[in-house]
Protein backbone atom coordinates (compact mmCIF):
# COMPACT_ATOMS: atom_id res chain seq x y z
CA UNK A 1 0.00 0.00 0.00
CA UNK A 2 2.72 2.51 0.32
CA UNK A 3 3.02 3.70 -3.32
CA UNK A 4 -0.76 4.16 -2.87
CA UNK A 5 -0.14 5.89 0.53
CA UNK A 6 2.20 7.76 -0.98
CA UNK A 7 0.50 8.93 -4.79
CA UNK A 8 -2.54 9.84 -2.10
CA UNK A 9 -0.15 12.13 0.17
CA UNK A 10 1.03 14.10 -3.17
CA UNK A 11 -2.38 14.41 -4.11
CA UNK A 12 -3.49 16.11 -1.28
CA UNK A 13 -0.09 17.90 -0.32
CA UNK A 14 -0.91 20.98 1.17
CA UNK A 15 -4.28 20.03 3.25
CA UNK A 16 -2.96 18.06 6.19
CA UNK A 17 -6.58 17.33 7.32
CA UNK A 18 -7.45 15.19 4.70
CA UNK A 19 -4.18 13.79 4.59
CA UNK A 20 -4.75 12.51 8.36
CA UNK A 21 -8.65 11.84 8.13
CA UNK A 22 -6.99 9.07 5.24
CA UNK A 23 -4.39 8.09 7.11
CA UNK A 24 -6.88 7.32 10.47
CA UNK A 25 -9.68 5.62 8.15
CA UNK A 26 -6.77 3.31 6.57
CA UNK A 27 -5.66 2.27 9.75
CA UNK A 28 -9.12 1.62 10.85
CA UNK A 29 -9.54 -0.41 7.54
CA UNK A 30 -6.81 -2.72 7.87
CA UNK A 31 -7.41 -3.35 11.65
CA UNK A 32 -11.01 -4.13 11.41
CA UNK A 33 -10.69 -6.24 7.89
CA UNK A 34 -7.45 -8.38 9.48
CA UNK A 35 -9.93 -8.92 12.91
CA UNK A 36 -12.51 -10.30 11.11
CA UNK A 37 -10.52 -12.24 8.64
CA UNK A 38 -10.85 -10.86 5.25
CA UNK A 39 -9.46 -12.97 2.24
CA UNK A 40 -6.17 -11.48 1.51
CA UNK A 41 -7.60 -9.93 -1.78
CA UNK A 42 -10.77 -8.55 -0.13
CA UNK A 43 -8.23 -6.86 2.71
CA UNK A 44 -6.12 -5.30 -0.14
CA UNK A 45 -9.22 -3.87 -2.05
CA UNK A 46 -10.45 -2.69 1.85
CA UNK A 47 -7.40 -0.72 2.26
CA UNK A 48 -6.83 0.89 -1.15
CA UNK A 49 -10.25 1.78 -1.21
CA UNK A 50 -9.55 3.38 2.57
CA UNK A 51 -6.87 5.31 1.24
CA UNK A 52 -9.15 6.34 -1.78
CA UNK A 53 -12.12 6.92 -0.35
CA UNK A 54 -11.99 10.74 0.00
CA UNK A 55 -10.18 11.39 -3.33
CA UNK A 56 -13.40 13.27 -4.75
CA UNK A 57 -13.30 16.22 -2.30
CA UNK A 58 -10.75 18.06 -4.16
CA UNK A 59 -13.02 18.33 -7.49
CA UNK A 60 -15.98 18.61 -5.72
CA UNK A 61 -15.23 21.98 -3.61
CA UNK A 62 -14.18 22.99 -7.46
CA UNK A 63 -16.95 22.09 -9.29
CA UNK A 64 -19.50 22.59 -6.76
CA UNK A 65 -17.98 24.72 -4.16
CA UNK A 66 -19.31 21.60 -1.68
CA UNK A 67 -17.50 18.35 -0.05
CA UNK A 68 -20.94 16.69 -0.01
CA UNK A 69 -20.79 12.71 -0.03
CA UNK A 70 -22.94 12.64 -2.77
CA UNK A 71 -20.49 14.90 -4.46
CA UNK A 72 -17.52 12.79 -3.55
CA UNK A 73 -19.64 9.76 -4.76
CA UNK A 74 -19.82 11.28 -8.15
CA UNK A 75 -16.23 13.00 -8.60
CA UNK A 76 -13.94 10.62 -6.88
CA UNK A 77 -14.27 7.37 -9.08
CA UNK A 78 -12.96 8.89 -12.17
CA UNK A 79 -9.86 9.99 -10.59
CA UNK A 80 -9.00 7.16 -8.24
CA UNK A 81 -9.66 4.74 -11.38
CA UNK A 82 -6.74 7.06 -12.81
CA UNK A 83 -4.38 6.90 -9.79
CA UNK A 84 -4.74 2.94 -9.25
CA UNK A 85 -3.87 2.35 -13.06
CA UNK A 86 -0.90 4.71 -13.18
CA UNK A 87 -0.09 2.11 -10.06
CA UNK A 88 -0.72 -0.72 -12.09
CA UNK A 89 -3.86 -2.34 -9.57
CA UNK A 90 -5.50 -5.30 -11.43
CA UNK A 91 -9.19 -4.07 -13.50
CA UNK A 92 -11.24 -6.17 -11.60
CA UNK A 93 -9.54 -4.69 -8.22
CA UNK A 94 -9.68 -1.06 -9.39
CA UNK A 95 -13.82 -1.70 -10.70
CA UNK A 96 -14.77 -2.79 -6.78
CA UNK A 97 -12.21 0.12 -4.93
CA UNK A 98 -13.84 2.51 -7.76
CA UNK A 99 -17.66 1.48 -6.92
CA UNK A 100 -16.28 2.19 -3.10
CA UNK A 101 -15.25 5.38 -3.87
CA UNK A 102 -18.43 6.00 -5.27
CA UNK A 103 -20.48 4.66 -2.79
CA UNK A 104 -18.86 5.20 0.73
CA UNK A 105 -21.67 7.32 1.82
CA UNK A 106 -24.44 5.81 0.73
CA UNK A 107 -25.39 3.46 3.71
CA UNK A 108 -28.35 1.16 2.57
CA UNK A 109 -27.88 -2.08 0.13
CA UNK A 110 -24.48 -2.47 1.63
CA UNK A 111 -22.91 -5.55 -0.24
CA UNK A 112 -19.47 -6.94 0.29
CA UNK A 113 -17.75 -6.90 4.15
CA UNK A 114 -15.06 -4.29 2.17
CA UNK A 115 -17.75 -1.49 1.92
CA UNK A 116 -19.09 -2.41 5.35
CA UNK A 117 -15.94 -2.33 7.06
CA UNK A 118 -14.46 1.11 4.45
CA UNK A 119 -18.41 2.42 5.80
CA UNK A 120 -17.25 1.65 9.46
CA UNK A 121 -13.71 2.86 9.72
CA UNK A 122 -15.05 6.29 7.75
CA UNK A 123 -17.37 6.70 10.81
CA UNK A 124 -15.05 5.79 13.33
CA UNK A 125 -12.70 8.88 12.48
CA UNK A 126 -15.67 11.22 11.46
CA UNK A 127 -17.48 11.01 14.61
CA UNK A 128 -13.98 12.00 16.57
CA UNK A 129 -13.30 14.55 14.26
CA UNK A 130 -16.76 16.31 14.33
CA UNK A 131 -16.43 15.65 17.86
CA UNK A 132 -20.11 13.85 17.77
CA UNK A 133 -22.11 13.70 21.15
CA UNK A 134 -22.54 10.09 22.93
CA UNK A 135 -25.94 9.88 22.12
CA UNK A 136 -25.25 10.11 18.01
CA UNK A 137 -22.62 7.95 18.46
CA UNK A 138 -24.94 5.32 19.94
CA UNK A 139 -27.47 6.06 17.17
CA UNK A 140 -24.81 5.45 14.54
CA UNK A 141 -23.75 2.30 16.54
CA UNK A 142 -27.08 1.05 16.42
CA UNK A 143 -27.77 1.67 12.58
CA UNK A 144 -24.69 1.32 11.30
CA UNK A 145 -21.83 -0.70 13.00
CA UNK A 146 -22.26 -4.50 12.53
CA UNK A 147 -18.72 -6.03 12.37
CA UNK A 148 -17.57 -7.63 15.98
CA UNK A 149 -14.43 -5.52 15.50
CA UNK A 150 -15.78 -2.56 14.39
CA UNK A 151 -18.22 -2.33 16.60
CA UNK A 152 -15.59 -2.47 19.51
CA UNK A 153 -13.35 -0.66 17.93
CA UNK A 154 -16.12 2.06 18.33
CA UNK A 155 -17.06 1.49 21.59
CA UNK A 156 -13.27 1.77 22.96
CA UNK A 157 -13.08 4.39 21.04
CA UNK A 158 -15.85 6.72 22.82
CA UNK A 159 -15.88 4.22 26.37
CA UNK A 160 -19.39 2.93 25.13
CA UNK A 161 -21.43 0.69 27.42
CA UNK A 162 -21.03 -2.90 25.79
Amino acid sequence: MGPLVAAMMEYERGVPQRINHFLKVYSFAKLIGEQENLPAAVQETLEAAAVVHDIGIRPSLVKYQSSGGNFQEIEGPPIARELLARLAFPEDRIERICFLVGHHHTYQDIDGDDYRILVEADFLVNLYEEKTDKQSVLKVRKNIFRTKAGTKALNDLFALPE
